[in-house]
């Protein structure tokens, strides 16, 4: 930004003169300490490792990693059922997955049973 200056000199004719601020590389800055220069960068450190743990805990309370994951077991593949009197397999797959089709799970015991009737007080295991 400049400004202009208009006086009146010695012979009564105007003088006009254009006054310009000092450049950017003229303005004289005053000289940091070195204590400043290492508070600043240790303030920047310090903010950058406070966001790696801010993050961190986000991440963690979000489901964590797959590397600090509970050990998992599989499903069984089988279920074990206790015969009553009066069951048949057809029964016993019907009341241990109630509203879906038991034929096939059916068909599985009874292949595995080689057809073998059932035993009130036996064991059954229905597959999955």
């Amino acid at each position: 930004m400049s400004a202009v200056t208009t006086f009146f000199g010695e012979y009564g004719s105007p003088v006009i003169t254009l006054h310009r601020p000092a450049s950017r590389a003229a303005i004289a800055r005053g000289h940091r300490s070195p204590t400043v220069y290492w508070r600043r960068r240790l303030a920047v450190v310090a903010m950058a490792l406070g966001m790696v743990f801010v993050a961190a805990q986000a991440g963690n309370a979000l489901g964590g990693s797959p590397l600090d994951t509970p050990e998992r077991r599989p499903a069984p593949s089988v279920v074990e059922v206790s015969a009553r009197s009066g069951d048949t397999v057809w029964s016993i797959v019907e009341r241990t997955f109630p509203g879906q089709d038991p034929r096939v799970r059916v068909d599985e015991i009874v292949q595995a049973r080689h057809g073998a009737a059932i035993q009130p007080g036996e064991v059954v295991q229905v597959p999955r």
